[in-house]
């Protein structure tokens, strides 16, 4: 159901579609539907959105918004983030309510994930 004036869907920028596309399903179990070579969209993963074919990328240095995911276990997260190609921006630090890390997948564009669990 759609909300009045709520957000709805969000759209980041791909280098590579492919690389995207396996990131998500790998770290995340994440399914897409693609619309052409340049364009694809998950749905039902916090809030649906797509993934558009462009050299730029997001990132708070360059002001962007910051996604934030949840995690209930941090170090578990990373690792899987790790071993399927992203980057860690920042390593798992505290603030007041919980514990986050940031990081990159292999497009360049910039999440964090949160968990307010301590292990």
């Amino acid at each position: 159901m759609h909300e009045h004036e709520k957000i709805n869907y969000i759209e980041f920028p791909s280098r590579d579609i492919e690389k995207t596309r396996n990131f998500f399903t790998t770290v995340f179990g994440w399914s897409f539907v693609d619309y052409g070579p340049e364009y694809t969209t998950f749905s039902n993963e916090g809030i649906n959105g797509g993934f558009y074919k462009s050299d730029l990328s997001v990132s708070t240095d360059n002001g962007s918004a910051l996604v934030v995911f949840y995690s209930n276990n941090l170090e578990q997260t990373l690792s899987r983030i790790e071993a399927a190609g992203g980057t860690i921006i920042k390593p798992i630090f505290s603030f007041p309510g919980g514990r986050r890390f940031h990081f990159s997948d292999p497009n360049g564009n910039e999440y964090a994930i949160w968990s307010d669990i301590n292990s």
